[in-house]
């Protein structure tokens, strides 16, 4: 299954239009409408959609039986403003795809092409636009979701985009790929007054002042041993933006880390007894509210064992990789399929994932749907 030098040019053309139009988690409506406007010219044998809110599957069957075989994109973007004189840069304010997931979607779209002109021999495939990946809401809300039930893949495949590797280069390891990640907002609360007299208040600002080193501290060990722990302060707020006011409540929000899942209840347990210890210690009342919550991505040998054969007929540069910090929710498919991620570089020196001047690099939208592609031939001929 081969695609074309007119194929390659018509997804550079679809994944750029989808790069004018960003939308962020849980609001991909347009977005999940143009994807399935272009699902429909590929004749898929069923689309289905609002799975987990605004996600979108496509199911090419095969005529024998055969395993399930899932391959993931994202829909949604970043609520980060584009830098860029690109004339297809985001037309939306504050909006961009900053992480690439245009690019991740157009690979999604080059498998559909291939499966229009030759369906699988067994089995099936299902092409997954999975919404709010960045907020980590959105695997958790298709699996959910009982429309995603007679789709339960065997075999699930992602793939992400990343800066700082050389361009095409794969990058794959077995277990932990990407750590598990929690946002903990913190509310500090104690009595305001006027800024003439202080002391009559109760300010959350020494406290506030204490926390952020404390939760510092936390940091300890490697992402190579296994250990690594890490608790990031990424926002803080104190009282009103006026002159006149002492404050009397204020937030302070961390971001925690760790390899894996089952180190992620003694960091909460930790990180929330260093907040109680300050509340009281100042007089304050504190709660406690998690978002953005990631499990760990772990990829199964056998699935991973799948992608480096692939990588390696099509005879592309490769190395193992090591995992990386950043988070990821598609390891949430782990807990029903078969599943693994690997990494294709975006360039050495691209800018980095999130920044406003990134961009995805076109030719990765090839690299891609080729691994991809080999994957679904070796399991489903």
């Amino acid at each position: 299954m081969t695609l074309t030098a007119s194929d390659l040019a018509d997804l550079t053309s679809w994944r750029r239009h989808l790069h004018t139009m960003p939308e962020v988690s849980g609001e991909e409506h347009q977005t999940a409408a143009e994807v399935v406007r272009f699902l429909e010219t590929t004749e898929p044998d069923m689309i289905v959609t609002g799975l987990g809110g605004t996600g979108v599957a496509a199911v090419f069957s095969g005529h024998a039986p055969g395993p399930t075989v899932m391959f993931r994109a994202e829909l949604d973007g970043l609520p980060i403003a584009e830098i860029s004189d690109l004339p297809y840069r985001s037309r939306i304010a504050g909006k961009g795809h900053m992480c690439g997931h245009d690019g991740h979607m157009a690979t999604l779209g080059a498998l559909a092409l291939a499966f229009q002109r030759k369906r699988p021999a067994r089995g099936r495939v299902v092409l997954l636009f999975q919404p709010a990946e960045e907020n980590g809401a959105g695997a958790a809300a298709v699996l959910a979701d009982a429309k995603f039930k007679p789709l339960t893949p065997d075999f699930s495949f992602a793939w992400h985009n990343m800066p700082g590797i050389a361009l095409g280069r794969s990058w794959i390891k077995d277990g932990p790929a990407n750590c598990a990640s929690s946002g903990l907002m913190i509310r500090l609360t104690g009595k305001t007054a006027h800024a003439s007299m202080p002391e009559t208040g109760i300010s959350p600002g020494p406290a506030i002042a204490a926390l952020i080193p404390a939760f510092a501290t936390l940091a300890k060990g490697t992402l190579d041993d296994g250990d690594l722990t890490l608790a990031t302060v990424t926002h803080v707020t104190i009282g009103e933006a006026a002159f006149g006011i002492a404050p009397g409540d204020g937030e302070i929000w961390v971001t925690l880390r760790t390899v894996s899942d089952d180190q992620m209840a003694a960091l909460k347990e930790k990180a929330e007894g260093l907040a109680r210890e300050a509340a009281e210690a100042h007089g304050l009342g504190v709660t406690f509210r998690y978002h953005d919550e990631f499990g760990h991505c772990r990829n199964d040998a056998e699935a991973a064992a799948m992608i480096r054969r692939a990588i390696a007929a099509e005879e592309l540069p490769f190395e193992d990789g090591k995992a990386f910090r950043a988070s990821e929710d598609f390891g949430r498919f782990g807990t029903v399929s078969k599943s693994a991620m690997f990494f294709l570089g975006s360039g050495e020196n691209h800018p980095a994932l999130h920044n406003p001047d990134y961009d995805f690099p076109d030719a990765l939208i090839e690299i891609g749907s080729r691994i991809f592609l080999r994957i679904a031939e070796d399991l489903l001929g």
